[in-house]
């Protein structure tokens, strides 16, 4: 089982160290002592954790009934327009969603910088990563 740093932990959940090891410290998140005596982080609770965390954190406003359940509520942070599409790029929390969508969506919708929007996320496919040497 893979075990994660303070700062490997941090970096994953998108706080600082000292935010985890406050966690830590207040029983919120269980760390343990690897051979060398440094405090490491099992990566079942640390998966726990993160999606305990996540739960309610970027709520989506309103009730949508849809079978999407890959749901991102953020801000507007861009708009490009062209004559016939659009590209539409949504901050919610450390993510960033890019999306192509039409003129006249932009246009109806009242998408502007700025705004409150949710992406959803509805895919056939989807790749998964994992960094080398893990």
């Amino acid at each position: 089982m893979p075990t994660y740093s303070i700062g490997q932990a941090a970096g994953l959940l998108g706080v600082s160290a000292e935010t985890v090891r406050r966690w830590a410290d207040g029983g919120q998140l269980h760390m343990d002592r690897d051979g060398a005596g440094n405090r490491v982080i099992d990566g079942v609770s640390l998966a726990a954790f993160a999606k305990e965390r996540g739960t309610g954190l970027h709520p989506v406003p309103g009730e949508v009934l849809t079978s999407v359940r890959n749901a991102f509520a953020g801000i507007v942070t861009r708009v490009t327009l062209d004559e016939v599409l659009a590209q539409v790029e949504i901050q919610s929390g450390p993510h960033r969603l890019v999306s192509v969508v039409s003129r006249e969506a932009v246009e109806e919708l009242g998408i502007e910088v700025g705004v409150t929007a949710t992406a959803r996320v509805k895919s056939t496919h989807v790749h998964i990563d994992l960094p080398d040497g893990r």
